[in-house]
């Protein structure tokens, strides 16, 4: 009987989100501390995302093509290593620019080929992947919460030296990582472009985007709107380490969910919560209650979104199609709906206000409802996830 590596799965998901924990939040106060604009800090944290929109793929189809993904897993967390150490010797904003292009380049490569061997190791019991990406979130609530203690006692430079031993922790896992064999499935292998040009698939991965897309001032002006409002730090913290527990509250409960509910009605009730979860943060910021409310909505806008529309792409894209489906959820979902949702909170908030710009988010949320509605649709039988099979039309 196959052994899950649960342990080795697992820490290697604690070590990839514990890097975004401490990057994403406090990279951009030390660009600002070198005193870069605040259009270079755009630009250079802007790279991340870039990078997501190309290089999932790239490194998918070779993965894909070689029926091996655990050296490229090991790869990129080499390369991603050595990138980032180049931020110890650049200071201009051309070498910083070019030393976080081939980090992200690198480091967005491994995530989407983590994901297809870890529902390999699982095979007919894809339910439980919540429980081993459930660590992700840990590793972030850890980074966020430890890298900002750490630097109220230390000079924000310190923050390179964080960053550099996560990603040590991220190719050390990587290197204990274990192969899976790939599933293929009976008879000749679809094309790629066939898959995608399906109904139910094409519907989804629009959705995938539209939600990253919602999901784009939250991540960027989210603290910025609850200083204006009046939260002090402790509390804007609080809220966002709220949000994290209840995604991984989320993720405990998903085996449970997925045998109990089909895909899609777990992902139509993520998107309806979305809806109502940015109508409440642009409106309803004054209400202590209410923020809290909405921050509780996110075990569902990414926890339940995130472990059904993988779960789904991992069925649709069989075989030797696994690595290339995952990259392509990645580069549509966070990497092109994360920028789209970027860069139209970034124009919105000083042209339109903090409400609209959240209610921009709603109907982005509004716009990937719609899209699960009309074209995914079930069948109404079981399948080896336990959860009922989600179709096109």
């Amino acid at each position: 009987m196959h052994r899950l590596p649960y342990w080795r799965l697992s820490s290697y998901y604690f070590f990839h989100f514990a890097f975004i924990g401490a990057f994403s939040p406090y990279f951009g106060l030390y660009l600002q501390s070198l005193s870069f604009s605040a259009w270079d800090i755009g630009l250079l944290m802007s790279q991340m995302q870039l990078m997501r929109l190309f290089g999932p793929y790239v490194w998918g189809a070779l993965a894909d093509r070689a029926a091996r993904r655990v050296p490229i897993v090991r790869l990129a967390g080499a390369a991603s290593l050595l990138g980032f150490a180049a931020f110890f010797l650049a200071s201009d904003f051309v070498a910083l620019l070019v030393a976080m292009a081939l980090m992200a380049f690198f480091w967005s490569a491994a995530l989407p080929l983590v994901e297809t061997i870890t529902f390999d190791h699982l095979r007919e019991e894809a339910a439980r992947y919540s429980r081993v990406r459930l660590w992700g979130s840990v590793g972030f609530v850890v980074a966020v919460m430890g890298t900002g203690a750490l630097l109220d006692a230390l000079p924000l430079a310190a923050l390179l030296w964080v960053c550099l031993a996560i990603l040590a922790g991220i190719l050390a896992c990587a290197a204990m990582l274990p192969e899976a064999p790939v599933h293929c499935a009976a008879g000749t292998a679809q094309p790629v472009g066939e898959i995608v040009r399906q109904p139910r698939v094409a519907a989804l991965l629009a959705a995938c985007f539209a939600m990253s897309a919602a999901h784009g001032a939250l991540y960027i002006f989210y603290s910025i709107h609850l200083a204006e409002h009046g939260y002090g730090k402790t509390a804007i913290g609080a809220l966002w380490s709220l949000g994290v527990l209840a995604e991984i509250g989320v993720f405990m409960a998903m085996a449970r969910l997925m045998r109990r509910f089909s895909l899609r009605a777990i992902l139509l009730a993520s998107f309806a919560a979305a809806v109502a979860r940015f109508v409440m943060i642009g409106w309803g910021v004054d209400s202590p209650a209410i923020v809290v409310v909405a921050q509780l909505l996110h075990g569902l806008t990414f926890g339940a979104f995130h472990a059904a529309a993988i779960a789904a792409v991992n069925r649709w894209f069989p075989g030797r199609c696994q690595a290339r489906g995952q990259a392509l959820y990645s580069s549509l979902s966070f990497g092109a709906g994360g920028l789209a949702g970027g860069l139209f909170s970034g124009w919105s908030w000083d042209a339109l206000g903090s409400a609209i710009t959240y209610g921009g988010s709603a109907v982005f949320a509004l716009a990937g409802l719609l899209l699960v509605w009309g074209w995914v649709r079930e069948d109404g039988v079981g399948d080896a996830g336990g959860s009922r099979v989600i179709s096109g039309t």
